[in-house]
C-alpha cells in the first residue's frame, strides 16, 4: 500500500486547453478482453475519480489461460483518459504492492501528482490505468476466507510452548480450510504469473500497438519482472521501487525481512531515545527496547483498551520500520500509554480488521507462486534460531501472517525465473539501502537478472520511497518521459541522499506537509508487502 503522508494542493494543476481535440481511443488488439463500464466504486476515493473524470469498469479475463474460452472472472480497472493526440504513450500503469494491495485509485492519484508537480504534460501523454489485481477488493471475484481471523484479541505471536504454538497452527489450518472450501476452484490460478498475464490483457484492450508502462512497488516489482519475463517484447518504461528478490520467493523472503525488521526496529528505538526529553521512554535505544517489551508483556495479561494485545501492539509498532513518517506517530502513542495511561493514540491507530481480502490474497498468491517446506519442523527451528540470534521482533509475527500456506490445498510452484535481458529499455530499479520489507541484497539480484539500472536511496529507512523522495521521484519521471538512464554497470548506477527531515523527523518541529499526499483528498495506504 502506498502512504501519501501529506497534503498538496490540486489548484493550478495543468488541463488540456479548451481547443484542443478530444483524444483519439487506441484500438484494441486481437485477444483484447471486453470492458463492462459502470459507475465508480463508493471506496472512500471518489473525489479522485471526480476530480479526474476516470472511467471505472470491469476487464474480463480467463481464470485459466491455459483455457481462454473458459470460467471468466474480471479485473476492476480505472482510466485517466490521454489529452496528447499528438504524442500518446500507450498505457502506464501501477501495482502497489501486496500482494493483495488494491491499485484502482493509482491511475487518478498519479495524474493528479503529476498534475501538481509541474508534470501535467507528461501526464496527459498517457492513458493511466489503475486496478485491482485478480481476486483483490473490487475485482470479481473478491478473496475473502474469514473476517474473525484477524479479530482481536489473538493468540501471542511469540509462543511460550509448543502447547501454545498449537494454538495458532489451528487457527492457521481453519483459515487454509475456509480458503479451499470458498475458493478451492480460484486458488491454482492466483500466481504471479497469472497477474503477469492479466496485465498484458490490460495493455492489449487499453493501449495495443503500444508497450506497457509500469511503476510497481513491492511486491509490484516481482509482478514487474514477472512481465518482462513473459513479455519482454511488449516491456516499455518500467519503474521497480523496494524490490523482492525473486531467487528467494516466498519462504526465504520472510526470513530476510526477520533481520532487516529488527535493524530498523533498534534504529526507531534509537530515534526515540535520542528524543527522550519528549518521549520519556529511555535514553538508549537498549532502554526504549526493554520498555516496549514491558508493555507488550503487560498487554498480554491485560490487553491495552480492551482490544490492544501483544500481536496488536507489534502491528501498530511495525508501521515505524516500514517508514519514517509513521516515527513520530508512533513513538506519540507508545508514550502516551507507557508514560501517561493514555490508550486512546494506540487505539486510534488500530486497524480495523474484519476486511480478510487482502491477507486472503497475499497467502494465496505466496502460496501458488512458489514450494514452501512442508515439514513444520523447518518453520519451528528457522524462527527459533532468528529469536536466538537476537532477531526477535518480527520473526514469531512473520511466521503466523504466513502459516496458513503451511496447509493450503496444494504445494505451489514451480517458481518463475526472472530473467529478462533483451527489453528495449532498461527498467529502472530504485532501492532504499535500509529498506526493511524488501532488503537491499534483493535488488542487487534483481538488477542481475533484468536489463536495468539501479537508483539507491542512500542512507533511507522507509521501504518503497520514490514518492516520498523528490529527487528520487523527478529521476524516475524524467525516465518514463525519455527513457534516459546513467550508464549500466553491475552496481549502484545513481544515487540520492535521503532527505534528513522525513528520514530523521523532529518530533517537535511543525509537521512537514507531506510530499506525496493531493489536498482535499484521502490518504492512499502504503505499499507494503509483509
Amino acid at each position: 500500500m502506498i502512504t501519501t503522508a501529506a497534503a498538496l494542493g490540486v489548484g493550478g494543476a495543468a488541463t488540456a486547453a479548451v481547443a484542443d481535440p478530444a483524444p483519439t481511443a487506441p484500438k484494441a488488439e486481437a485477444g483484447a478482453s471486453s470492458v463492462a463500464w459502470g459507475s465508480c466504486p463508493d471506496d472512500g476515493y471518489g473525489a479522485y475519480y471526480k476530480a479526474t473524470n476516470a472511467e471505472c469498469g470491469q476487464l474480463e479475463v480467463p481464470l485459466d489461460y491455459a483455457k481462454p474460452n473458459g470460467k471468466k472472472i474480471s479485473i476492476a480497472v480505472t482510466r485517466v483518459k490521454h489529452t496528447d493526440t499528438k504524442d500518446y504513450r500507450g498505457v502506464l500503469t501501477f501495482n502497489p504492492g501486496g500482494p493483495g494491495g488494491g491499485g484502482l485509485v493509482y491511475g487518478p492519484y498519479f495524474k493528479l501528482l503529476l498534475n501538481k508537480r509541474g508534470y501535467a504534460a507528461l501526464a496527459a501523454k498517457y492513458d493511466l490505468i489503475g486496478f485491482d489485481p485478480r481476486g483483490v477488493d473490487h475485482s470479481q471475484p473478491a478473496l475473502r476466507c474469514n473476517s474473525d481471523f484477524q479479530k482481536p484479541v489473538r493468540p501471542d505471536y511469540n509462543p511460550g510452548s509448543r502447547k501454545e504454538e498449537a494454538a495458532w497452527l489451528a487457527k492457521s489450518k481453519q483459515y487454509a480450510q475456509d480458503c479451499q472450501k470458498k475458493f478451492g476452484w480460484m486458488l491454482p490460478h492466483m500466481r504471479t504469473t497469472d497477474a503477469a498475464k492479466d496485465l498484458e490483457q490490460i495493455r492489449r484492450t487499453f493501449g495495443a500497438d503500444q508497450k506497457l508502462n509500469y511503476w510497481g512497488f513491492s511486491y509490484g516489482t516481482y509482478l514487474g519482472a514477472t512481465y518482462e519475463t513473459l513479455f519482454p517484447g511488449k516491456t516499455g518504461h518500467f519503474v521497480l521501487d523496494g524490490n523482492v528478490n525473486p531467487d528467494r520467493v516466498f519462504y526465504d523472503t520472510q526470513l530476510d525481512q526477520d533481520r532487516a525488521f529488527e535493524r530498523n526496529f533498534k534504529l526507531f528505538n534509537g530515534w526515540i531515545a535520542k528524543w527522550d526529553s519528549k518521549y520519556h521512554l529511555g535514553t538508549t535505544a537498549q532502554a526504549v527496547e526493554a520498555n516496549y517489551y514491558k508493555a507488550r508483556a503487560a498487554a498480554a495479561k491485560a490487553p491495552i483498551g480492551g482490544t490492544i494485545g501483544p500481536d496488536e501492539l507489534d502491528d501498530i509498532v511495525q508501521q515505524a520500520p516500514y517508514y519514517t513518517s509513521e516515527y513520530v506517530g508512533v513513538a506519540d502513542a507508545l508514550s502516551a500509554w507507557i508514560v501517561g495511561k493514555d490508550a486512546q493514540p494506540l487505539l486510534d491507530r488500530q486497524g480495523d480488521t474484519s476486511d480478510d481480502n487482502g491477507f486472503a490474497v497475499y497467502n494465496a498468491v505466496q502460496g501458488a507462486d512458489a514450494h514452501w517446506p512442508k515439514n513444520w519442523n523447518k518453520w519451528h527451528n528457522d524462527a527459533v534460531k532468528l529469536v536466538k540470534q537476537g532477531y526477535r521482533f518480527n520473526t514469531w509475527p512473520n511466521v503466523w501472517f504466513n502459516a496458513p500456506i503451511f496447509y493450503w490445498p496444494f504445494n505451489g510452484g514451480p517458481k518463475l525465473k526472472v530473467n529478462a535481458h533483451k527489453t528495449a529499455t532498461p527498467t529502472l530499479l530504485i532501492q532504499s539501502t535500509l529498506d526493511a520489507a524488501t532488503p537491499y541484497d534483493g535488488v542487487l539480484v534483481q538488477h542481475r537478472e533484468l536489463n536495468s539500472r539501479l537508483l539507491v536511496e542512500v542512507g533511507g529507512k522507509t521501504h518503497a520511497n520514490s514518492l516520498g523522495n523528490l529527487c528520487l521521484f523527478n529521476k524516475a519521471v524524467s525516465y518514463l518521459d525519455t527513457a534516459s538512464v546513467p550508464a549500466g554497470s553491475r552496481g549502484v548506477d545513481d544515487s540520492c541522499d535521503a532527505n534528513p527531515a522525513t528520514n530523521d523527523p523532529d518530533p517537535t518541529a511543525v509537521a512537514a506537509k507531506s510530499l506525496t499526499a493531493v489536498a482535499g483528498l484521502p490518504e492512499l495506504a502504503l505499499p507494503k508487502i509483509r
